[in-house]
């Protein structure tokens, strides 16, 4: 995919639940060919301050006309960066690099698919799932599986519903959905309807957690990461992921990723087992 950078038009920013937005960003080109699990660099200010850049998930397509016209961004305010990006207006202009990275693959042979997400992980899930269905996958063979820690964190069922696709929520506090962790139905179904492949994004530990559910079971799993990325073009180095298959050698999230298969990295218990600092889903940086 050929990346660009360019101002775009901010068409809406809307608080959904408290501390999460949604962001719509309409640019002239560029982004007709984004595949589920890229990303792009935000530039929020026009001063020093937040100096980087900031790396969010295309949350989905805006089309128009039959014609792709922007992209959407869901993200969460965490910090300065977020907390300034929560205060752009409609018609201000933003400066996006992107599209970048990895996406998520559909083997050729994949009938039945689970999404799993937790929290702002399904910030790319969404995107993922629309183009599933558009692609010819039965809704009904993708399942959809949301965890949040209260019923405020569960986010975009509605989206999945309007897709048809059938939904398992659940909550750390029991106000919505399974009172569990998100994991606990996937183990289950894995066994009752075992899928061909698992997409996940979400925490660390949930991330470990299916990658070794998925891995017990000999079910192909890929995962979403972001680090603290601050070019996202390989250049600073700062993404690094520790491989599985080659000791010694590091991927790096924003060239390599952000999608991985699951067995190629290590999310915990690796070389570098004290990895605090990996963390997963739009914005890790704030």
């Amino acid at each position: 995919t050929v990346m660009f950078q360019q101002k775009a038009h901010i068409a809406w920013n809307q608080a959904i639940a408290p501390a999460i937005f949604k962001i719509g960003l309409t640019c002239r080109h560029g982004f007709a060919r984004t595949k589920p699990g890229q990303f792009v660099m935000l530039r929020i200010s026009e001063g020093l301050e937040p100096l980087l850049r900031r790396p969010f998930s295309v949350h989905k397509l805006i089309r128009k006309d039959n014609r792709i016209d922007g992209i959407e961004v869901l993200y969460k305010m965490v910090g300065k960066g977020t907390g300034l990006l929560a205060t752009r207006k409609p018609g201000e202009t933003l400066d996006v690099l992107g599209p970048l990275g990895s996406s998520f693959v559909l083997p050729p042979s994949a009938r039945k698919v689970f999404i799993v997400a937790g929290g702002i992980g399904v910030a790319p899930m969404v995107f993922l799932a629309q183009h599933l269905v558009e692609s010819g996958l039965s809704p009904s063979n993708c399942e959809v599986f949301l965890g949040g820690r209260t019923c405020e964190e569960l986010l975009c069922t509605d989206d999945f519903a309007a897709l048809d696709l059938p939904v398992h929520t659940t909550t750390d506090d029991g106000s919505a959905g399974d009172q569990c962790l998100v994991t606990h139905p996937v183990d289950i179904a894995l066994v009752d309807r075992r899928p061909d492949v698992v997409f996940a994004c979400g925490p660390l530990q949930m991330l470990d957690c299916v990658t070794g559910i998925a891995a017990a079971h000999g079910v192909i799993c890929q995962v979403s990461i972001e680090t603290a990325m601050a070019c996202g073009m390989g250049a600073c180095l700062g993404c690094a992921v520790p491989s599985r298959d080659t000791p010694g050698r590091y991927y790096h999230a924003c060239l390599d990723g952000p999608v991985f298969d699951a067995g190629s990295i290590w999310l915990s218990g690796g070389p570098d087992s004290d990895r605090d600092s990996l963390s997963t889903g739009v914005q890790p940086l704030g």
